[in-house]
Order: C-alpha cells, then structure tokens, then sequence
C-alpha cells in the first residue's frame, strides 16, 4: 500500500518508517529476454531454457540487474508526495547487495525503511533501504539502498 506524504517535511518526520509491501510482481522468460535485448547480456543461465534447466538453478534467473532495476517500478508503490519538487533525480546506490536468484517465473515484492531524509547544498536527499522478497522463499533477493535528490 502506498504511503501519501503531503510535503517533505512529513517525509522528513517519517524516517525510520517501513514502507510497503508492494504488490507481487511475476518475472517471466518474455521480462528476463527483453532485458537481455535491452542491456546485450545474453548469457546462457538467463535466456537458454535447455541449458539453464540442466544448470545450477535448474531453470533460467533473471539478471541481477534485472532484479534491481525493479526498484523503479516498486518505488511509486511505496510511497509519494503530494506537493513534489520541481525534479527528482536518481542520485545513486549504497550497498547493493545480490542475496540469491530470481528464477523465471518466481514473483518479488518490494519493502522498504525511510532511511534519511536530509537537506544537502544540492537538494533534500533521500535514502530508502529496499528489501526485494522472493514469493515462497526465506532469503530476499537483494538488499539495496537507493539514493533520490530531490530539488526545489
């Protein structure tokens, strides 16, 4: 469910606070060979059925980055603000970090803490640490902690 937040500074207030879950999202073999096209990663664990079904995992995963990038489709899931700044800009990552594989057609949530909210010379800079679930499964996927700038 996501969290509506009428300003920054009740953003600013809310750090600390857990966001989400998400809702499921399923990552199929059309996802997974889409984002091979798109990065030119055609490595065989991710798109070759045959070969990936007799490999590690028994089945193709989805790119680590793949698993990543979701974050952008999680974030607007997890929270927004109603009086937003002029431009929000994707400043960066800490401490990624791939736990275990995301195999075809599993399905992966997003649940996130407010980790900072603090005003820099450049803008509001907002820290959000992201746990991404696999569905079924004890260990996440991968831990991340997106960075956002916001600027007025």
């Amino acid at each position: 469910m996501v969290r509506v937040f009428a300003d920054i500074q009740e953003l600013t207030a809310a750090q600390g606070e857990t966001l989400g879950p998400t809702d499921w999202v399923r990552i199929d073999q059309t996802r997974i060979d889409t984002f091979a096209d798109a990065t030119g990663d055609h490595q065989w664990i991710h798109i070759d059925r045959e070969k990936a079904a007799a490999g590690p995992f028994g089945t193709t995963i989805a790119h680590g980055y793949l698993s990543l990038s979701m974050l952008a489709f999680f974030s607007p899931q997890l929270l927004t603000v109603t009086k937003r700044p002029a431009m929000t800009v994707n400043y960066g990552l800490n401490k990624v970090r791939f736990l275990q594989p995301v195999t075809v057609d599993s399905r992966i949530r997003d649940t996130a803490v407010l980790s900072e909210v603090k005003e820099t010379p450049k803008g509001t800079l907002l820290t959000v640490s992201h746990t991404v679930e696999i569905e079924g499964q004890e260990r996440p996927a991968l831990v991340a902690d997106s960075l956002g700038l916001w600027v007025a």
